[in-house]
């Protein structure tokens, strides 16, 4: 297997608010843990006692916060994918270059799912393994889903305010996605193309972002 990305070099986004407890913190030294295990030697090398080894805790610590393989990947998926969506930049004071704003957003979307990690993470739950369907439904609602929730949101607030026509924003962001990220994705899980954002990627978003607000500017 090729060697896990580096986790420490990117830690995952952590959401802004109030510091974290004890608890959190622990809590997160534990997935993270897991997560490098799960992404550097696959399902099979998740295990409780692994985790707790590399973690450098007990290993009922980790079983604080899942008692089982299965729990621990979903454990795993639902914290990751969640960071995610915090790390989203939303542009600001864009409406006199909305193509442009739009290509930002898309821009700051993908720099998350099309990561070394975010793919890895891709690639291990398109496979078949216990658990799989409870994480890949995880990564689906937190990832794809409310990437394309945030996307849908902008897009109706634009509408809102006349800047944009656009009948249904939750179907328009579903379609921008998808010209815009989906299929490097594929490229990237199947090994065609490296994971991150490169110059053609950035002139693919460019090219979706104002093909689509074409068909939006009002009148």
């Amino acid at each position: 297997m090729s060697s896990p990305p580096d986790l420490s070099a990117s830690p995952t986004p952590r959401p802004r608010g109030r510091p974290a407890s004890p608890e959190q913190t622990l809590r997160h030294q534990v997935l993270q843990a897991a997560t490098e295990l799960l992404l550097g030697d696959g399902y099979r090398a998740l295990s409780i006692e692994a985790v707790a080894k590399r973690a450098g805790v007990a290993k009922k610590t980790v079983y604080r916060f899942a008692d089982n393989r299965e729990r621990l990947l979903a454990a795993i998926v639902d914290d990751w994918t969640a960071g995610l969506v915090f790390a989203v930049d939303m542009p600001q004071d864009d409406s006199a270059d909305l193509p442009r704003a739009l290509e930002t957003l898309l821009l700051s979307i993908a720099e998350r799912v099309l990561s070394a990690e975010a793919v890895g993470m891709f690639k291990l739950l398109i496979n078949d393994f216990p658990g799989r369907e409870q994480a890949l439904a995880a990564y689906t609602g937190h990832g794809v889903r409310h990437s394309a929730s945030l996307l849908a949101d902008w897009l109706a607030e634009r509408r809102r305010r006349g800047l944009l026509k656009v009948d249904d924003p939750a179907t328009c962001a579903e379609l921008l996605l998808a010209m815009a990220i989906a299929e490097p994705l594929r490229q990237m899980a199947l090994g065609l193309a490296a994971p991150g954002v490169d110059a053609a990627l950035r002139a693919r978003v460019r090219a979706a972002a104002r093909l689509c607000y074409e068909g939006m500017r009002p009148g």
